[in-house]
């Protein structure tokens, strides 16, 4: 399976990095690299990595983040993940690295559907 990125840019200068796809030791340098171009172009006030739709991520891609949130650092900036897959969130948890990404809850595709009225 191959990944691709989506960049944009989110009210109050919030800039948003969606992976989609596997985060491995093929594609890793993909992650690394867009933080750096954002960060190239401009000095946003935070940057979001939403990890919804990342259905594996191994150890190169758990490196490639922790990359990312200290060239961000350097720069001045925060990065935070957003909304990660479950995969995601249990390899955070696991490798001891939710807190340094802001420590997001767990994204579930059923939370956001309301419930039938009972009765």
């Amino acid at each position: 399976m191959s990944l691709s990125i989506v960049t944009s840019t989110l009210p109050g200068g919030v800039v948003e990095i969606a992976p989609d796809g596997e985060i491995d030791v093929d594609s890793a340098y993909e992650v690394r690299e867009a933080v750096a171009s954002v960060l190239a172009k401009s000095r946003p006030t935070r940057i979001q990595l939403n990890m919804r739709q990342v259905k594996f991520i191994d150890s190169v891609g758990i490196s490639a983040m922790v990359a990312g949130f200290q060239t961000a650092e350097v720069s001045g900036v925060k990065l935070v993940v957003t909304e990660p897959s479950r995969f995601v969130h249990r390899q955070l948890w696991v490798t001891g690295l939710l807190g340094l990404f802001g420590a997001p809850e767990p994204y579930f595709s059923g939370a956001a559907q309301t419930q039938l009225p009972t009765g």
